[in-house]
């Protein structure tokens, strides 16, 4: 099985029992905190906005300290120098003219700018290098499990059994869009699920769905749809939801697809919800061609139209959760998986390259700039790229420890490798030790081990319900490296001795299987 299909099937969609557009109703009547009177999450909120294709970071961020290089390396695709924003306290450095809204909110300091990120031995590939950026990876390594994922196997390691529960009612990562990101991935299973499109969202709460079409299937929607409506554990959530979180922004601008998607995490949160991440994505970025418009002038255009989306649409999303009172509990983060090169091409755009320019955004962030502008070589050429300035783990490395509020040693644990924090967020880390403890013991636990960290041996403890009884040992790259139960386990509590004297220090995962029952935890073997 392909990776890409396994991913779309191991989605938890199982524990719920009904499901529209892909979308589970009890999900629904979760996410829009029904229930739940303060409206607040319990912890914090990660946003993370992918921009797909490759953004231009020359671009989105312009050198003009460097300009007379700049305009001879790119002449067909430049900013006109008049029409770049200068940014407030940075001499030499400006934003695209599209980018005004976030440009405001570098002013009040509610952005932080993140120059040339990306890894070192730069993949070119936009499905390599999005698998590494979405897995947390080295260049020459392959991961199945994302780093969200993995952090979120840590937080809950029992899931997704027993889940639902009363530590933990709602979905743990959300993403907008019709396939769960694989950067949700778990080692055994997909940490999120998917809302299929903004419409579709809408039309559930609102119950205002296009007519049916007048046929035996169309038939059949309808009274999908009219049990829908009337399932009490439906209907009554998502109208009560929909009364406590309403939008509160009016700059929410229309046919914007970004802001669409963000318009619906806004009132998720707001009205409750406790899911850790979610995911949106804007496309469009791969400009090979037609970057600019020349015909008119450079600064308008397809790129120009795509920065224009996200910067309103950001925007509009601090301005909401601001006045929604919910924006201490929100960071954001733009990504997008390389940048373009130095150079423009013939076809008045520019093609794949390396690092690239990266927002984190809200009302926690330490407002500036991190690095410097690229060196733009007098005279450069197709080989020339921007050389990177900050690892992008090295900042999963710091919202781990600063916003989900995990010590070093885990984060490691998580990332697989280590990265140090750095200095990009204020007073965030707010959740409890005992929260985090809490959340370890949510759902039923079928497997535990101790120690851990361990040394040279750890007890992996488990619980069958009778029957055949599976137990592997897998490494980082999903490979089985021991077997540690295979046979007929009668029902009770047992325990089995795991001896890694042999084994490499690092991250490994037990896997649990019993029935149907699956779990995995993570191991780690120090030194």
């Amino acid at each position: 099985m392909k990776r890409r299909d396994f991913l779309k099937r191991v989605a938890p969609m199982s524990l719920l029992p009904f499901a529209m557009n892909g979308q589970p109703v009890r999900a629904y009547g979760k996410l829009m905190g029904a229930e739940n009177e303060d409206f607040t999450a319990t912890d914090n909120v990660l946003v993370l906005v992918q921009l797909n294709g490759g953004n231009d970071g020359l671009n989105t961020l312009i050198p003009l300290d460097q300009y007379a290089n700049l305009t001879t390396a790119r002449p067909d695709v430049f900013i006109p120098e008049n029409k770049v924003l200068p940014l407030e306290g940075l001499d030499g450095t400006g934003i695209h003219p599209s980018m005004s809204k976030m440009k405001n909110m570098y002013d009040e300091g509610k952005l932080r700018i993140m120059q040339s990120v990306g890894y070192p031995n730069q993949n070119y590939s936009h499905f390599r290098s999005t698998d590494i950026w979405m897995t947390g990876a080295n260049s020459d390594e392959i991961l199945e499990s994302g780093w969200i994922g993995r952090y979120l196997s840590e937080e809950w390691p029992n899931y997704p059994n027993g889940f639902p529960n009363d530590d933990m009612e709602d979905p743990l990562a959300i993403q907008i869009g019709s396939v769960v990101s694989q950067v949700c991935q778990g080692v055994a299973v997909n940490m999120g699920f998917a809302i299929s499109n903004p419409d579709n969202y809408y039309q559930l709460l609102t119950g205002n769905y296009p007519d049916a079409p007048d046929s035996w299937a169309g038939k059949e929607l309808d009274y999908v749809r009219t049990v829908a409506r009337q399932t009490n554990e439906y209907s009554v959530k998502i109208k009560s939801a929909a009364e406590k979180a309403e939008n509160l922004s009016d700059l929410y601008p229309d046919g914007n697809r970004l802001a669409d998607q963000l318009k619906i995490v806004a009132q998720l949160i707001a009205g409750g919800l406790k899911t850790r991440v979610y995911v949106v994505s804007l496309g469009g970025f791969d400009t090979h061609a037609n970057q600019v418009d020349p015909v008119d002038s450079n600064e308008t255009g397809n790129h120009a139209f795509l920065l224009e989306t996200v910067s309103e649409a950001i925007n509009a999303f601090q301005d909401d959760i601001e006045k929604l009172k919910i924006d201490h509990k929100v960071l954001g983060m733009t990504f997008s998986e390389f940048g373009r090169r130095i150079i423009s091409n013939a076809s008045t755009g520019t093609d794949h390259g390396s690092s690239a320019p990266l927002f984190m955004f809200g009302s926690k962030v330490k407002g500036g700039m991190t690095g410097t502008n690229p060196t733009i070589p007098e005279e450069a050429t197709a080989k020339d790229n921007l050389e990177m300035q900050t690892d992008f783990r090295d900042i999963y490395s710091t919202i781990l420890q600063d916003w989900f509020c995990l010590d070093k040693t885990t984060s490691d644990s998580v990332l697989l490798h280590d990265f140090e924090k750095m200095d990009l967020l204020q007073n965030a880390c707010s959740t409890a030790s005992a929260d985090r403890i809490k959340r370890q013991h949510a759902g039923e636990a079928y497997i535990t081990n101790y120690p851990n960290p361990f040394g040279a041996q750890t007890t992996v403890k488990y619980f069958s319900d009778g029957g055949a009884v599976n137990i592997t040992i897998l490494d980082t790259h999903g490979r089985e490296v021991r077997q540690l139960v295979q046979s007929d386990i009668p029902r009770g509590s047992h325990e089995v001795l795991f001896d890694a004297s042999q084994l490499p220090s690092g991250t490994y995962y037990c896997r649990y299987q019993n029935g149907f029952v699956q779990q995995t935890r993570s191991l780690l073997k120090v030194r």
